[in-house]
């Protein structure tokens, strides 16, 4: 395929202008075939984004809504596209990609997986939220990178940006840290007001949630604090197990929830587990918040790390970023989505400050402490995981507050690996723990330690957990 195909077609030639929607043409069963060798999420992923032009002087002319898509496709699929076309049509001799014009979509689009840029903010952002939380512009659905691993809660917080009336309230998101929750509850509050300025949205973090309450308490202003949650029309409230524990805080947002379902109100809210693995947390409100509909954000795989990457470099006109450290990044940075965004942003502006191309060279020097940092990377939640299973427990079990030994044994030994095998702080992994003080864990660390010295079936079950999540 040659390197030199124009960079623009005209009006006539875009997608939306020539993509053939019969199913029995050629395009559509070079598709078929293309998902059965290679999987939904690939086509999904790359061929679903390109417009099919038909067969010219025994070239196959097709259309690509970006530079990326284009060289990605060529390199990787291109020699197997021609041989499924070939297998359709023996006229044809050689494949054509081109850029798509500005603003062209497929006739019969996929899933959004990538997006050029994130889409304009409304003027007056801010201005319908009063107290609460400041919402990032850059967190919009078009920003908002799709696969598999989030697709069903992509798919519910755009239904519920969308339409007046949601079978499911309240939705419920879980998930780890930096897989997309805060972005899709800003994206959905982003989209009610575009499309509805006069409704009232509220967006708040639980911890904040919990400190206006207190403050409402003290100063004896409840009854204003009440009213303004309660007068909202959309309610989103991120990180609710912060309120574990904390009984009155609680109990204001059991009522919150009740009068804002009973007014047909909707409801919003994020956790880093499912409502049935919170503990803390009083039942009544877990009961509630599995009313609608729960949806799970599990962590990246490949091709959509790549794809957010392939989105986010795109957004930063005037610096080209080869494909293969798109590639490097996807394979090796895997830990969370905020991280992978921000090695490229260390990659970028590294080559924009010094005045240099991006290579893989100079991605490798740049990001030598986070590639060293994420060969051996594990996460709390892993290693809760890990060793729940590992002595055959629930994992609501060992963040549990019950202090059983067959418990509370496996819970001091996740404790001394979170903090053996991650960089987080006493405190946090104090948090993850259900809500722990961070003397809890040091006493677990050092109980480990000793124990480890002595107990040689604990020393061994240590040894083979460390192994385990070493991968």
């Amino acid at each position: 395929m040659s390197e030199g195909e124009n960079e623009e077609m005209g009006a006539t030639g875009g997608i939306a202008a020539s993509v053939s929607q019969d199913v029995d043409s050629p395009w559509a069963r070079v598709c078929s075939k293309f998902k059965k060798e290679f999987g939904q999420q690939a086509y999904s992923t790359w061929l679903g984004q390109l417009g099919y032009n038909g067969l010219d002087g025994g070239t196959v002319e097709l259309t690509a809504p970006t530079k990326f898509v284009r060289d990605w496709i060529q390199r990787n699929y291109g020699s197997r596209l021609m041989d499924f076309f070939h297998a359709e049509d023996k006229r044809v001799k050689s494949l054509s990609i081109r850029l798509a014009a500005k603003g062209a979509v497929p006739a019969t689009p996929s899933q959004p997986v990538a997006r050029a840029a994130a889409a304009e903010a409304p003027a007056d952002a801010n201005g319908g939220f009063g107290q609460q939380a400041a919402l990032d512009p850059k967190y919009t659905f078009d920003s908002f990178v799709v696969g598999k691993s989030n697709e069903l809660a992509y798919a519910a917080a755009k239904r519920i940006a969308e339409s007046d009336e949601v079978a499911f309230n309240p939705l419920f998101l879980h998930g780890g840290v930096g897989l997309g929750k805060t972005h899709l509850m800003h994206a959905i509050a982003w989209e009610v007001k575009r499309r509805a300025p006069e409704k009232k949205v509220a967006y708040v973090s639980a911890e904040k949630f919990m400190f206006e309450f207190i403050s409402a308490i003290r100063y004896k202003d409840t009854h204003a604090f009440k009213q303004r949650f309660r007068a909202a029309d959309l309610l989103m409230v991120d990180d609710v197990q912060f309120i574990a524990n904390k009984d009155s805080t609680q109990e204001e947002f059991f009522h919150t929830f009740n009068a804002l379902i009973d007014n047909r109100c909707q409801l919003v809210i994020t956790a880093d587990r499912s409502p049935t693995d919170l503990e803390g947390i009083e039942e009544r409100i877990v009961s509630r918040l599995g009313w609608g509909l729960v949806a799970d954000i599990h962590p990246t795989d490949y091709e959509l790390r790549l794809g957010i990457l392939q989105s986010k470099a795109e957004q930063v006109p005037g610096v080209e970023v080869p494909v293969e450290v798109l590639e490097f990044l996807a394979k090796r940075i895997i830990s969370n989505v905020r991280e992978l965004e921000g090695a490229l942003n260390r990659v970028m502006a590294y080559a924009t400050l010094v005045g240099r191309p991006i290579t893989m060279e100079m991605t490798r020097d740049v990001l030598q402490d986070l590639i060293r940092a994420n060969d051996r990377k594990v996460t709390i939640d892993e290693i809760q995981r890990s060793v729940a299973e590992y002595y055959n427990l629930r994992l609501a079990e060992m963040l549990s507050q019950r202090r059983s030994r067959m418990i509370a044994r496996p819970r001091q030994v996740a404790m001394y690996l979170s903090k053996q095998l991650t960089a987080r702080s006493l405190p946090e992994i104090g948090r993850r723990f259900g809500g722990r003080d961070h003397t809890t864990v040091m006493h677990a660390v050092r109980k480990i330690e000793d124990l480890v010295k002595s107990d040689s079936q604990l020393d061994e079950d240590i040894t083979r957990l460390t192994r385990l999540l070493a991968g």
